[in-house]
């Protein structure tokens, strides 16, 4: 399994508010840290600020999410929500 650390990379949070929850990679700010949000409680516009030590990184990238960043430097906070669910939905099958 790939592991690096890169935009559209789905995450499960381990410590913090969103504790359990999922996010999408949307910004790398350095070797320690990223940006993430789910586009529900945490919109694009606000990203969380979030040490890689807290989060896991699942082996899912939304390539939706990676097109958009691409094409326009932004994505929809739909899509971040379709991202999340499209995973949940995978991981139950």
């Amino acid at each position: 399994m790939e592991s690096a650390v890169a935009i559209g990379r789905i995450v499960k949070v381990l410590r913090g508010k969103g504790q359990d929850g999922l996010a999408v990679i949307i910004g790398i700010v350095d070797d320690r840290f990223v940006l993430i949000a789910d586009g529900d409680k945490r919109r694009f516009d606000d990203p969380k600020k979030k040490s890689l030590l807290h989060l896991e990184l699942t082996e899912a990238i939304s390539s939706e999410v990676v097109n958009s960043m691409q094409e326009t430097g932004r994505v929809t906070n739909a899509k971040l929500r379709f991202a999340i669910q499209k995973y949940i939905e995978r991981k139950g099958e």
